[in-house]
């Protein structure tokens, strides 16, 4: 299973860099990055695919509270996930 995300951010350099300090939460959660790209026409929108190891913990993370303040602290203004199976 595959999770896809698309997240809009005030900056782009404040995101990733909070991006890149919370990778270790994101494995511990069942989460593989696959790819991560930037919108090339909004430089806001960033949109990261996951491999889904553990899906409980992957939901678990997505709607923890320790995602929402890390989504505070980093700017994010909107987030939207899509757990995915492929066909």
């Amino acid at each position: 299973m595959q999770l896809l995300c698309r997240t809009d951010v005030t900056d782009f350099d404040t995101w990733k860099a909070a991006f890149d300090d919370d990778a270790e939460s994101r494995r511990t959660a069942g989460l593989t990055l696959l790819q991560l790209w930037r919108d090339a026409d909004a430089p806001t929108r960033v949109f990261q695919l996951y491999e889904v190891n553990d899906t409980d913990k992957a939901r678990a993370f997505l709607g923890g509270a320790q995602a929402r303040l890390n989504a505070g602290h980093a700017g994010v203004t909107g987030q939207d996930c899509h757990f995915l199976e492929t066909l």
